[in-house]
């Protein structure tokens, strides 16, 4: 009687991850228009990004992306 139970219990499971799993991953032509708006941009403002961007690298005496690890002297 359990392994019934356990086997039904898998079925729901795996019927609900399914049904869970149908919704549209992209963005909607009506949607795009909102997702243009100056706050909606991961950087809002151009210029002050670039001046803290300028700062940034000063201080740590290399030039490149801040997602890398490591600092300036090369001895990552």
């Amino acid at each position: 009687m359990r392994y019934v139970h356990r086997v039904a219990a898998i079925a729901a499971c795996v019927v609900a991850s399914q049904l869970t799993a149908c919704g549209s991953l992209g963005v909607e032509p009506w949607q795009r228009g909102t997702l243009a708006h100056e706050e909606m941009q991961v950087v809002s403002d151009p210029l002050e990004a670039s001046v803290d961007d300028h700062i940034y690298f000063s201080k740590e005496a290399s030039s490149g992306g801040r997602s890398y690890g490591g600092g300036g002297c090369g001895c990552n």
